[in-house]
């Protein structure tokens, strides 16, 4: 039985909700962070400060664990030969992983990171995913590998600027939406699976929408200010990408957000985890 997690990526976008959800179904909960003062304290939650670059410091975190969850991506500011947490951190993770005889890795990763290949798209970025999940297939641990939909939480994250919801690109086909705690209660419905038994999910939500339907419903039903919706095309990303690695990180990430032919996909995921209940107008709701 798994009562204790290993955590990487308690700070991210969805970090926290899975970390809440972990602690309140009674796990406890080890997580390396460089910012221990940005995160709540709780009597099950231990922080360690440090880095994944740091063995060391990934030991404190997995040693007397029964599990680990990992949350990593690559910076909009890397370059493809720098370090890279999804690949260079994930074998730290795994070696130590291994040493400790930890019973499930769970990792999220990516839904559209499927879109590699298609269309004549080829980035590194994705590459690096690729060779993070092969890495934990190939591991001899028992994992779990999550491929959400886009995140609700977006909207209030790499969307927002100030005043507005800005919307890169036109999207060519609906996107299921998924809330951030519909998410955390899978992972923790996953936790409670028989831990020798390799299992990878596709995680969507109850309705599918393009971004900008999606863009338009987040901003009816968000009370806390008032919002506006901004277009950002695709080709002018393009055109500016060569100028800033930031900007052609993003150029990247929204050709395949746009153009990644999703279709529903989550039949055993809402069969073995449950169905995901929040809509992205309850999700608005309920923001502050």
């Amino acid at each position: 039985m798994i009562r204790s997690i290993g955590f990487f990526g308690i700070t991210g976008m969805v970090g926290k909700p899975v970390a809440h959800a972990s602690l309140l179904a009674g796990f406890e909960v080890c997580a390396l962070t460089r910012n221990p003062e940005k995160i709540e304290s709780n009597p099950r939650l231990t922080l360690i400060k440090g880095d994944l670059k740091s063995e060391a410091d990934v030991e404190k975190v997995i040693a007397g664990r029964d599990a680990i969850y990992v949350s990593l991506s690559v910076d909009q500011n890397e370059k493809e030969s720098d370090w890279h947490t999804e690949t260079d951190g994930m074998k730290n993770i795994l070696a130590s992983a291994r040493r400790h005889n930890i019973k499930r890795i769970i990792l999220l990763s990516s839904l559209v990171q499927r879109y590699q290949g298609m269309n004549g798209f080829h980035w590194w970025v994705f590459e690096v995913k690729e060779d993070c999940i092969r890495l934990i297939r190939e591991s001899g641990i028992p994992y779990t590998i999550f491929y959400p939909s886009t995140f609700m939480e977006s909207f209030l994250g790499k969307y927002r600027q100030g005043s507005s919801i800005v919307i890169a690109g036109k999207s060519e086909f609906p996107m299921y939406y998924i809330a951030g705690g519909d998410y955390a209660r899978q992972v923790v419905a996953s936790l409670q699976q028989d831990p020798a038994e390799n299992k990878e999910y596709i995680v969507q939500g109850p309705e599918a929408h393009t971004q900008d339907e999606a863009a338009i419903i987040f901003i009816k039903n968000y009370h806390k200010v008032p919002l506006k919706k901004v277009s950002a095309p695709l080709w002018l990303l393009k055109l500016l990408a060569p100028f800033s690695r930031q900007i052609r990180y993003g150029a990247h990430i929204v050709e395949a957000l746009v153009r990644y032919p999703e279709k529903f996909e989550s039949e055993n995921t809402w069969h073995d985890l449950g169905r995901p209940l929040v809509t992205l107008k309850e999700f608005a709701e309920q923001s502050e």
